[in-house]
This record gives C-alpha cells, sequence and structure tokens, in this order.
C-alpha cells in the first residue's frame, strides 16, 4: 500500500551523442567528468575526476574514505579489465570487540546474528581500510592523461563552494539524525544543535550549503601530495589520529600495505552477447551463475512475460544461496583484495569505465574523521560476525562487496552497466542485461521497464506496474510484494548505464534518482 498518485509517470530522456557522456547518481559530479572530457581528457581522466566529486556532492554515498571496484574498456586493445579497490579489516581489529547477543539478525542491508551495540554496523569499530584513492591511484598510472591534481581540482573547488542542501539532501541527513548526532563531528558537520538539517520552508527558494571547508583543506593536500599522502604522508598520520581518538584500531602499517590491484574480468558468452562481470570479491561470480542459468530457462522474446521472471528469480535464488553459504575472503590475508553510487563513462573513442563505490550502509558509519571532514565507511559490516563461514570476520581481511560493475556487447552495441543498492545490484544488473539482450531493449528502454528484485530467497519484490499475470506467477515460487519506484526508500537498485552503438553514445540513469543524470561532452566545448 501506498499513498502516491497512480496515474503520475516518470521518466528520463536518453540522448545520443557523437561525443563522449557521463552518466552518474549527481548531475554536478556527471558534468565534471564531463567537462575533463571536452578539455581533452579520456574516459579514465573523467571517471577520476567523477569520482572525487561524487564524494563532495554526496558525501554519504562514497569519498575517499571508501572502497569499490571499476571495469573498464579499451577500445583500441578490445580488452576489458577490473581494478579492485574493496576495503578490508584492520590487522589491530578484535573479534573480542564484536560480541554476539541473542535478539535475531540485523535490518540494515544484511541478515547476520546481531553484535552487542551494532557495534559492527555504526560507530568506530565498524570502519575498515579505505581504498577508493589507491584505486584511483593505480587507474590513473595505467590509463589516464592528466595530472592527478588537474583530475582533483573539481572535487576541490566544489568542497570550498559546499554541498547545495535542498529538499533532497535535507531528506537523506534527517533520516539518520539519530545516529548522526552520537559523533560530535558528525553533528557539526551535517546538523544544528544536534538536531535537524537545514530544510527550506514550503515556497522557500533561499540557498543553503554545506559547509565542507576542512574536506577542501584536505582534498587540496590529496591533489598537490599525491595519492600516497593518504597512505603514506601527512593525510594518513591526521588519519591515524583520528581513529585512534575514536577507538578504531587503523593503523599506518594497515595505510601504508593497502595496495589496489588490476586484474581480468570474469567473461562469459550470454546468447549472442559477451559479458565481462568484475573479477575479486565482487557479485561478478554470482552475475555470471545467474546468466547461466537464465540462458538454459528463460526464454528470448518480443518482451519479458511471466516465464521470464520465474526463470529469472530462480536463477537469482540460486545464486544468492550459493554466496551465502560460500562467498568470503577465506586466506584472512591482509594484501588479499554498499549506501553506494555508480557512475558509467564512455569517451568518443568508444573506451567506457564503470565504477561503483562506496562506504557500504548510507553515511557509512556515521563518523567523520575531523582532520578531513570526511564521513568513514561502515566496511566491517561486510563480514558475517559468526566465526567458521568463508566469509566471517578477521583481522586483515578483504571484504565481500555486492558491487557488479559489468560491461557487455551484444550485436555490435558496447554498454556498461552498474548499479548501487546492497544486495539489491545484482538483481538490478541481471534485469537490465536481460532486457537489452534477451528482448532487444535500447537503454532508454531497458531503464524504464518495471523490474524485480531477488536479493535473498525467502522474497521477491515486484514493480508494481508489472502485471498480475507476473506477480502471481512470481508468488508460486516465493512470498511477493508489489512495490512501487520511488525516491525513497528504494524497494529497487539505483543503476547507471552507458551505451554506443555505431559510433554514438548514450546514457542513463535510474528515473526515480532526483540527482542522477547524465552530462554530454559537446556541451562544455568551447566554440
Amino acid at each position: 500500500m501506498s499513498n502516491f498518485s497512480k496515474t503520475q509517470r516518470i521518466s528520463k530522456d536518453v540522448v545520443w551523442t557523437d561525443g563522449g557522456l557521463v552518466a552518474a547518481h549527481h548531475r554536478t559530479a556527471a558534468e565534471v567528468g564531463a567537462k575533463i572530457l571536452a578539455e581533452g581528457g579520456d574516459a579514465m581522466d573523467a571517471a577520476i575526476a567523477t569520482s572525487f566529486a561524487l564524494g563532495v556532492v554526496e558525501p554519504w554515498m562514497s569519498g575517499p574514505m571508501g572502497g569499490g571496484m571499476m571495469t573498464l574498456w579499451r577500445t583500441g586493445e578490445k580488452r576489458a579489465e577490473t581494478i579492485e579497490f574493496g576495503m578490508r579489516a584492520p590487522v589491530g581489529l578484535k573479534l573480542s570487540d564484536y560480541p554476539l547477543v541473542e535478539s535475531g539478525g540485523v535490518s540494515d542491508l544484511f541478515t547476520w546474528a546481531r553484535v552487542k551495540d551494532d557495534r559492527n554496523i555504526f560507530g568506530p569499530h565498524s570502519i575498515a581500510v579505505p581504498g577508493l584513492v589507491a584505486g584511483m591511484e593505480l587507474a590513473h598510472q595505467l590509463y589516464a592523461t592528466k595530472p592527478w591534481a588537474e583530475l582533483l581540482a573539481p572535487a576541490v573547488a566544489l568542497a570550498e563552494k559546499g554541498m547545495l542542501i535542498d529538499w533532497y539532501a535535507s531528506l537523506m541527513i534527517a533520516s539518520v539524525t539519530r545516529q548522526l548526532a552520537k559523533d560530535k563531528d558528525a553533528a557539526k558537520l551535517f546538523l544544528i544543535d544536534g538536531q535537524w538539517p537545514n530544510i527550506a520552508g514550503w515556497t522557500d527558494i533561499k540557498e543553503s550549503r554545506l559547509d565542507q571547508s576542512v574536506m577542501a583543506t584536505a582534498l587540496r593536500r590529496l591533489a598537490e601530495a599525491g595519492p600516497r599522502d593518504f597512505y603514506e604522508g601527512q593525510l594518513a598520520d591526521a588519519l591515524v589520529s583520528d581513529m585512534r581518538d575514536k577507538g578504531n584500531p587503523l593503523s599506518h602499517e594497515d595505510l601504508k600495505t593497502y595496495r589496489a590491484r588490476v586484474s581480468p574480468t570474469r567473461t562469459v558468452s550470454y546468447r549472442d552477447a559477451i559479458i565481462h562481470a568484475p573479477s575479486g570479491l565482487s557479485a561478478g561470480s554470482e552475475l555470471v551463475t545467474t546468466l547461466r542459468l537464465m540462458e538454459a530457462e528463460l526464454a528470448a522474446g518480443k518482451s519479458p512475460d511471466s516465464g521470464s521472471y520465474v526463470a529469472m528469480a530462480r536463477a537469482l535464488q540460486a545464486a544468492y544461496q550459493d554466496r551465502l553459504e560460500n562467498a568470503g575472503d577465506e586466506s584472512g590475508d591482509a594484501e588479499a583484495a554498499p549506501c553506494t553510487t555508480s557512475f558509467s563513462v564512455v569517451d568518443k573513442a568508444g573506451n567506457m569505465v564503470n565504477v561503483t563505490q562506496t562506504l557500504l550502509s548510507k553515511f557509512g558509519s556515521r563518523v567523520v574523521s575531523p582532520s578531513t571532514g570526511m564521513l568513514m565507511n561502515n566496511g566491517i559490516m561486510w563480514f558475517d560476525p559468526e566465526p567458521g563461514k568463508p566469509n566471517s570476520l578477521a583481522p586483515g581481511k578483504a571484504c565481500l562487496m555486492n558491487v557488479c560493475p559489468t560491461i557487455g556487447k551484444h550485436r555490435g552495441r558496447m554498454f556498461a552497466i552498474g548499479a548501487a543498492g546492497g544486495r539489491k545490484i545484482l538483481p538490478a544488473v541481471a534485469n537490465l542485461i536481460s532486457y537489452m539482450v534477451d528482448f532487444d531493449m535500447s537503454l532508454e528502454e531497458a531503464f524504464h521497464h518495471p523490474r524485480i528484485d531477488v536479493s535473498g530467497l525467502t522474497q521477491i519484490i515486484a514493480d508494481e506496474d508489472l502485471s498480475m499475470e507476473i506477480q502471481t506467477a512470481l508468488g508460486e515460487i516465493a512470498p511477493t510484494v508489489a512495490a512501487r519506484r520511488t525516491v525513497h526508500p528504494y524497494a529497487f537498485a539505483v543503476p547507471v548505464g552507458v551505451m554506443r552503438s555505431e559510433g554514438r553514445n548514450c546514457g542513463a540513469t535510474e528515473i526515480m534518482a532526483p540527482w542522477g543524470d547524465t552530462s554530454l561532452e559537446e556541451n562544455f566545448i568551447v566554440r
């Protein structure tokens, strides 16, 4: 049940261009990347600039204190790769700090056993070693063409100006006010007198901005001193000191030894398409499993029907069963290699970069590093707190991520699809691939088509716009709940994507995401 209008329809235009473009969960960040393309940068230059800009304009989703993964396509070499920069547990982490309590599972993104005071979810004990800066460092070394400082300059300028607090930002902040108030530095940054953020009046158009001057100083230092300063220099010293004061065991050694890594994608054929799923501790393995099962059971045609959705739901259930039982970093090796934001870039040459980066939960740990003005991640939540399992919590262990930035080729079309939304990411990516490959939908048609979410074993969520025949068929394999695509909360993941066909490019973002947008290189070319 909902109170929302049944006659209102929301859509977004998908525009084709001969130049490059960036599709992101925030318009301003997309514009930063598009401007880099217009100034002669390639897809990776735009991706790095967009990444750091997103950490400023959407600070509760991602940033330098988080981690993630990117999948990229190099059109000249016709090669796909993954760059992994996930978070990991500090080596000094003590399992005794996470005692289990008998009060049922948690209610955020996972269903682990509950830990005392939810300290694995929020607060200082939930913070893992960040990897985003190292990921962008490696990407810059391998494929960027512009200087590091030049690519971070837009993020510095945005932080100096301060994030615009509109109605959506106010909603995001208000939704976690009580937890933000528990950390004095988070309260100072986001709240007023420990309570609500600035919220515009009913007809008020006066502009209000977040004070991100401390973040601006830290980003300027990162730009000028280079990425290793975050792990071995002045910024590392500040971060370790901040975490020590908060009660987190993050050490200089944790930072100094952290490295991102590059690896081949998980590449499979799906009907007449080639899919490059991410490697490492992502949802890439489960995407491969899902696609193989769908290929055997799902019949392609003009449009998806009840049989299509049942086959997709069964495939996702099987993939998640395997993931929940077997996935994780079993090595415990410190050298092993969300909420979340995602963006996709394609340049005029056809190079693609597909990035998903995250603090994990919305506002991460709800803890702010006072020396940097940045929210810290809560990557420890990715671990199962019960011992004896592949993904059980352990010192120095890499986090098992839900991210799934994917690149595909189908009948001459290249596409890059990613999403935000924790365990809902995999179903969204699988839905969209199926729409484009099995039913030959355009990117625009796929993003507007209703989806299903099967991100666990006990329930299916179906878009209420799907027919009752489809909903009834799904209900025969698992309890099915009809839900509407809304702005908050999101019953489904929040995807972004780009496509290239016959030398032209287009991009799309989730139709219900109020900030999500595609920005074209051509809009910033001075003629």
